[in-house]
């Protein structure tokens, strides 16, 4: 093994390069140095991203094995799988696909061929092409069948802690700032100064109010007061087991790159998650798949440092009581436990805002000792007339239709009077989008007029059903 060599600058960036010491008879033909193919290859890996905006928390690229933070076993898992899985590989598919530096996949082929684990191939470019030997092969093919991981390592379960800590969001705002926030949204300044407060602290708040009022819009628009960045891992390490957590559908990469982040983690904009009726009690868990033997982390901790929406809170499947007892703890600490199938429980960051959007009355929901931890309930109350028409006119200049004078107090009477006992916020876009579909089924333009109104507010509202005679 070769000694480490001080950190040097490469392309701007810090880089700590240990010697390779091939056997000289073991020198490719091509005749640049192990070494300098190395550094191309580091080179190259690292100079293909604009650069973002690095938060000092951030974690660097580690360039030795002890800097990893996971057990050199688990490195040496990964490699045999991966080899196992692909019959072949070189420094820079390993790198690519393992998110490992090429420092330590340099360490990890000396290990391996002193090991008679590996046999080199042949050249590819600059690098190495190798396959596993029949010994390598035969230990791969026991530790698949442990495990079938073979993506990107692993990070330590106390440095996911320590980022996530690290990230916890902190937002100024103003009722300026926040109504840019939602300035599709038509909401009196009396609303946004009591959300405001509770977006400041980031503490979990109750929006409740009749149905169709904008509580799960106002909340799907939280997301816009951040304007930040954070980093979120492929996955992590607990007592062996490998947990997966980044999540493509959820967290939305950046764009550009951080040339000294840790590739095992990707910045990401904060996620926002929304679960509605389809919410159970095993989807507050870690899952197991039984192919592969990797656990997948459940949806609060996949929101961490973002937003947890749960829509129509109290229509789960899950009973609330039941949801709101296995939330005390993780609400008023901010630290959840999960555990492994082992029965081994560990701890991680419960750090996240969660929005409990429900049309029912918080008291039915839960008791005074957990409605104490939701320290702000916002009520999303029932729209004015005045608001009423401000909505309309927001949704007919956004879809620029015509609209014949009087139309906005036309459709608040017709509303009223077809048995709805307050005015939603949500009728003037639902009836416009019926006008829309009767004009088109019609072959003409939309054009909002007294006549389609009826015609919509007709099929909107359902109509009393007839006492069967006898």
């Amino acid at each position: 093994m070769g000694h480490a060599r001080p950190l040097q600058l490469t392309n701007g960036v810090l880089v700590r390069r240990s010697a390779l010491l091939y056997s000289p008879k073991r020198m490719p033909a091509s005749g640049l140095s192990d070494e300098r193919r190395v550094s191309n290859l580091v080179k190259t890996a690292r100079n293909v991203a604009e650069p973002v905006t690095r938060q000092d928390p951030w974690p660097v690229i580690p360039d030795r094995i002890e800097d990893l933070g996971i057990p050199r076993s688990l490195v040496t898992d990964l490699i045999l799988r991966y080899l196992w899985l692909h019959g072949s590989g070189t420094l820079a598919t390993l790198n690519t696909a393992l998110k490992l530096s090429f420092p330590v996949l340099e360490v990890m082929f000396h290990q391996f061929r002193q090991q008679q684990l590996l046999e080199v191939k042949g050249m590819l470019g600059h690098d190495y092409s190798f396959t596993l030997t029949n010994a390598g092969r035969v230990l791969a093919t026991a530790r698949n069948e442990v495990c079938q991981y073979a993506g990107p390592a692993p990070v330590s379960i106390q440095q996911y802690h320590q980022v996530v800590k690290s990230q916890a969001a902190h937002v100024k705002l103003s009722r300026e700032s926040l109504r840019r926030a939602f300035r599709d949204l038509v909401l009196p300044d009396a609303f946004l100064d009591q959300l405001g407060p509770a977006l400041i602290g980031h503490q979990s708040l109750f929006l409740y109010g009749g149905t169709g009022n904008g509580k799960t819009s106002v909340a799907e628009r939280m997301l816009r007061i951040y304007h930040d960045t954070i980093v979120v891992p492929y996955a992590v390490t607990v007592d062996g087991h490998i947990i997966t957590l980044f999540d493509p559908v959820v967290h939305r990469e950046a764009p550009g790159g951080d040339e000294m982040l840790d590739p095992r983690w990707v910045v990401c904009e904060r996620p926002c998650i929304t679960v509605g009726g389809e919410l159970s009690a095993s989807m507050l868990e870690l899952h197991l798949d039984d192919s592969t033997r990797v656990f997948i982390s459940p949806f609060q901790m996949k929101a961490n440092n973002g937003i947890l929406i749960i829509d129509d809170f109290g229509r789960q499947m899950l009973a609330p009581r039941d949801l709101l007892n296995r939330w005390v703890v993780p609400l008023d600490r901010r630290v959840d436990y999960l555990t492994l199938a082992s029965g081994m429980k560990f701890q991680v960051p419960f750090e996240l805002m969660v929005v409990f959007s429900t049309n029912l009355n918080p008291h039915d929901l839960a008791d005074e000792a957990f409605l104490r931890r939701i320290q702000t309930k916002v009520l999303v109350d029932d729209v004015t007339a005045e608001l009423f028409d401000q909505i309309f006119q927001r949704v007919v200049e956004t879809h620029g239709a015509p609209c014949e004078p009087g139309c906005a107090e036309y459709l608040r009477e017709r509303c009223l009077a077809s048995g709805s006992k307050q005015l939603r916020a949500c009728y003037p876009l639902d009836v416009y989008r019926l006008v829309a579909a009767i004009s088109e089924y019609e072959g003409r333009p939309v054009r909002l007029t007294r006549t389609d109104i009826d015609r919509a507010v007709g099929l909107y509202f359902a109509k009393r059903a007839a006492a069967a005679s006898d």
